[in-house]
């Protein structure tokens, strides 16, 4: 059920990120976490607290393996479906990452939801991972999109002045 994000683009995705958040002190969820591959590099980069939601048992254990084998203490591992999780935690965060399976056919909904529910902190990132056939060009609080190859990242910042124009 995994499908890394590619070196390039996540080495991509973390140069960007570096220009427009300090990492530290930030928390941080990294949604269809699958392996944990971002979710470590969060970790690496300075989070102070990352919570990987991941659905699939195999890759909760293997990450939650991997942050014991590595003494990453901040990095928190939970079996959940996004979508359930999104619409019933409290917990708000800093950055959200997603990256769900390409086939999934409600992407768009991940976006609606942290939205609809306040699950990113004033002047937060959210950060999808994406095929090409999905356009969020049109969305609330969208920012901007970046292609790496077949790798489409779209980045919405939550600010005060978007909330007030898309009421």
């Amino acid at each position: 059920p995994v499908r890394p994000t590619t070196d390039l683009a996540k080495e991509s995705l973390f140069n960007i990120l570096g220009n427009i958040v300090n990492l530290n002190d930030k928390t941080v969820a990294d949604l269809f976490s699958g392996t944990g591959n971002i979710a470590y590099e969060f970790v690496s980069r300075g989070a102070e607290k990352v919570l990987a939601v991941e659905q699939h048992f195999a890759c909760v254990k293997f990450i939650r393996q991997t942050a014991h084998d590595f003494e990453m203490n901040q990095l928190t591992v939970i079996q959940s479906d996004v979508f359930r999780f999104l619409k019933t935690g409290t917990q708000v965060y800093d950055v959200i990452f997603a990256d769900p399976p390409y086939a999934l056919d409600n992407i768009p909904e991940i976006q609606q939801l942290v939205f609809k529910h306040n699950r990113l902190k004033p002047d937060g990132w959210l950060i999808i991972e994406h095929p090409k056939s999905v356009n969020f060009s049109e969305s609330p609080y969208f920012h901007s999109l970046r292609k790496y190859g077949k790798v489409n990242f779209s980045f919405f910042h939550y600010t005060e002045v978007a909330e007030t124009s898309h009421e």
